[in-house]
């Protein structure tokens, strides 16, 4: 079988390392032909941090919409174990978890026409995908499910949108001992937030999602490490930037521990 590497000097399949080496050449190039920004210690961190070269790469290398690879059923793992907290343990979920979740309500506001209030049995009446694929932790395991959900997208067009929306905020039940509005959270741009495998998921393996992995919804944004996939989400809000969201770097763990935005794989 032939090295895949061997191609022609006229193939359209370009390698991550010419990819990366061009792209640094036209970001000295830039530098070069403009004092001004050359010389703006903000810029050159923004056009060569790792984080923003990762996501160039990635969006550059792949189709936006290629599809994180999906298993067989018979390939789901034996347990999928649940991953950051495993219960939020305050009053209020516990009063919503012992009513089944028959009071609680996902809010979509911010930058949208139509704020909505939707219902655990509205989302079941949606239009559902059923996808199973891999999770990956960023501890160091991953395991296999099927998740069964609705699409974000399905939810943001009857939401509709405001053009200056840039991002949407996931927030969560979990307070994360920070009080409540205060704990985890998390966000994406609108390119995963419009992927096909993003989904808001209310089952596991064809069966409601225990309180361990997230119930009653949580967010399955397939191409993303596991702490973009925020659990037990109360409230979508779009907004146009992150930087007067909390912290102020995207997510609970982006702004306490210095994780990356993006954490693509």
């Amino acid at each position: 079988m032939s090295d895949p590497r061997d191609k022609a000097p006229n193939s359209p399949i370009v390698s991550r390392r010419a990819l990366l080496t061009g792209l640094t050449a036209s970001a000295a190039t830039l530098l070069a032909a403009c004092d001004k920004l050359g010389n703006d210690e903000r810029f050159r961190k923004a056009l060569f941090s790792a984080e923003n070269m990762h996501k160039w790469l990635q969006r550059s290398l792949q189709d936006r919409e290629a599809l994180a690879h999906e298993f067989r059923a018979d390939q789901r793992s034996p347990h999928f174990r649940g991953n950051g907290t495993l219960n939020p343990g305050t009053d209020a979920y516990k009063a919503l978890w012992r009513g089944k979740f028959a009071d609680w309500r996902l809010r979509v506001d911010g930058l949208v026409a139509r704020p909505l209030s939707v219902s655990l049995a509205q989302l079941h009446a949606m239009p559902q995908r059923v996808q199973t694929t891999r999770h990956d932790c960023v501890e160091g395991w991953s395991a296999i499910g099927t998740w069964r959900g609705v699409p974000l997208r399905t939810v943001l067009d009857a939401a509709g949108l405001h053009t200056n929306a840039r991002y949407l905020v996931f927030h969560c039940l979990d307070e994360m001992g920070q009080g409540p509005g205060q704990g985890y959270y998390e966000s994406i741009d609108l390119v995963d937030a419009f992927h096909p495998q993003t989904i808001l998921a209310f089952a596991l393996n064809e069966q409601p999602l225990e309180v361990r992995n997230g119930a009653p919804l949580r967010l399955r944004v397939e191409r993303h490490l596991g702490y973009k996939h925020a659990k037990y989400l109360s409230r979508i809000e779009a907004v146009a930037d992150l930087a007067h969201i909390r912290g102020g770097k995207g997510g609970f763990w982006e702004d306490v521990a210095g994780y990356e935005w993006y954490a693509g794989i």
